[in-house]
């Protein structure tokens, strides 16, 4: 039995949640709540609230299930939408600011 959680729109680069991501996919959900929980990286909020998220969606489907059977199936980034804003630059120049989001999905699954 697997669950998911989704968050989207959240204001922060992908690529700097990828780095966050690829630290938990394939471990178990303790410890990867552990890793989010020490991690120096902003990103991990965000991770751990939607990973905690995932861990009670599968807890309702399946009330039986034993916490320490539960592992990170799947865990990936998308692009979201980029809020494109301007920069006073010299000489009456404008620069091109992205302001770039990103949607979180994370899939947990009982080990077999």
């Amino acid at each position: 039995m697997e669950a998911r959680a989704i968050k989207r729109y959240t204001r922060s680069s992908p690529r700097k949640m990828r780095l966050v991501v690829d630290l938990i996919r394939g471990k178990s959900a303790q410890e990867a709540l552990t890793i989010l929980k020490f991690s120096d990286k902003h990103a991990a909020e965000a991770a751990e609230l939607t990973l905690k998220s995932a861990i009670n969606n599968l807890t309702q489907k399946d009330a039986g299930i034993d916490p320490e059977s539960i592992v990170v199936k799947e865990a990936h980034v998308g692009q979201g939408p980029t809020m494109k804003r301007i920069s006073a630059a010299p000489m009456g120049r404008a620069y091109r600011v992205r302001k770039r989001s990103h949607h979180l999905t994370i899939v947990v699954t009982t080990k077999q």
